[in-house]
């Protein structure tokens, strides 16, 4: 029974970690190809345009959310599972293969355009249907834990993607990398993505979705949706901080490290590396904690910290002076923000019924992402443009305050039967009118 769970977790978060792969190696080596889509001028300026196409993968998620939820409540988490693996796997080849410039003009920009809307589509169903399989999948006593490995993955498929740009940095000549060497990430995650597109052919689906007997025509469409909108609205606004909190020190980091603090990018990419190493370690510790005290401590630990500590970490950050003080302020940031990445997903699916969980979680999830994490980059590039680079950290700061009033608000959703919740029995925030079924 112990090798079944850790199978279900394995291949829920297997294809997840690519998909991050993909998605995160656009930013991470964005440093390297900005050159080669955009005329030359001022490297902010290229930046800020990588960084808008970026952003415009965020606006797709939602297309992406509504689509491939429908397709996890309709015909399974594993039919949409495995189409979002097959979206990223076309992405990354698009990506690899993009003409620059200087062969093309604008051509290979608008390539990688496309390229960007594909992933935004796949990741956006991805993360929902990610979500709700681990959340399914596991034991109810042990679902914080469980779920805790999306972000594992999450995470993981960026630590392989940093990994990969330490060790091509290590390899090749700067030159090379910004001619060509950028190209082989993206080509390394299409072979990925096509191998756990083979391993979730074979996988099972989840008990709670097979044994759900709800099959009316409205499931997992938008008029459902609706009926839950309370919970929808929750978890817009509990994914506000987080999103932002989460890009701004993981995707964002080995920029800010690099353009801003004035470390070389062989520095800040080893400080970003080193720091997700451990932050991926302590999701499954803090999603164990979630199954003993609870979802909100955790959230409402986060929350607080991100609100009161963004501004002077930001603020140190940028005086980092070498690898040891920079790493140490990027980890204090990390542990804080897990209070939020290790629990969130199981949050969010804990909130729905089974006839509409991929679905109410996609969409709300990825228009909060659209709205915030999407446009992390870009605002704080804006800031630093217009020369107050200082309002990008309070900015943080606030979306963080917001979400803290939504998680002293919310219910606990810990001991949920994901089975027996009911239309109107969400745990959203409120006055006490909604009631929760419990596991017996």
């Amino acid at each position: 029974m112990e090798r079944q769970h850790w199978k279900k977790i394995w291949v829920g978060s297997a294809g997840n970690m690519v998909e991050w792969f993909d998605w995160f190696v656009y930013a991470s080596f964005a440093t390297y190809f900005a050159g080669s889509f955009f005329p030359s001028g001022n490297p902010t300026a290229q930046l800020m345009n990588t960084a808008g196409i970026f952003a415009v993968g965020f606006f797709m998620r939602p297309v992406g959310g509504w689509l491939l939820g429908r397709v996890g409540d309709r015909k399974g988490r594993k039919a949409a599972l495995t189409l979002t693996v097959t979206l990223m796997s076309a992405s990354a080849v698009l990506i690899a293969v993009a003409p620059t410039y200087g062969v093309a003009g604008y051509g290979g920009a608008l390539v990688l355009l496309v390229a960007r809307l594909l992933q935004g589509l796949s990741v956006g169903g991805e993360y929902a249907a990610s979500a709700t399989y681990l959340t399914e999948a596991s034991d109810p006593a042990r679902r914080g834990f469980a779920s805790s490995f999306q972000y594992v993955s999450m995470t993981a498929g960026q630590i392989v993607g940093l990994g990969l740009q330490i060790i091509l940095q290590r390899t090749m000549s700067d030159d090379a990398l910004h001619s060509y060497g950028w190209r082989i990430p993206f080509i390394v995650g299409a072979l990925g993505a096509a191998v756990i597109f083979y391993l979730r052919r074979s996988m099972l689906e989840t008990e709670v979705y097979a044994e759900d007997t709800s099959h009316s025509a409205e499931r997992g469409t938008l008029r459902a949706l609706w009926q839950h909108k309370r919970e929808a609205f929750l978890v817009i606004a509990l994914t506000m901080g987080g999103t932002v909190a989460y890009y701004t020190y993981t995707t964002y980091l080995t920029k800010y490290l690099s353009n801003s603090a004035g470390l070389s990018k062989q520095t800040a990419t080893l400080v970003s590396f080193t720091a997700l190493i451990v932050f991926a370690c302590l999701q499954p510790l803090a999603g164990a904690l979630s199954d003993r005290i609870g979802r909100r401590p955790l959230l409402i630990t986060f929350a607080v910290g991100s609100t009161f500590l963004t501004v002077p970490i930001m603020t140190l950050l940028k005086h980092a002076d070498g690898y040891w003080t920079a790493l140490g302020l990027a980890l204090l940031a990390l542990v804080v923000v897990t209070g939020y990445t290790s629990i969130n997903a199981c949050v969010k699916a804990e909130l729905f019924p089974t006839g509409i969980r991929a679905l109410g979680v996609a969409l709300p999830y990825a228009i909060a992402n659209a709205l915030f994490g999407g446009t992390a980059e870009y605002v704080a590039l804006w800031f630093k443009k217009g020369g107050i680079e200082s309002g990008f950290y309070w900015y943080v700061a606030a979306c963080a305050a917001v979400s803290l009033v939504v998680y002293v608000t919310m219910r606990e959703t810990k001991d949920l039967d994901l089975a027996r919740v009911k239309a109107g029995e969400g745990a959203g925030a409120g006055d006490g009118e909604s009631t929760l079924t419990t596991a017996s």
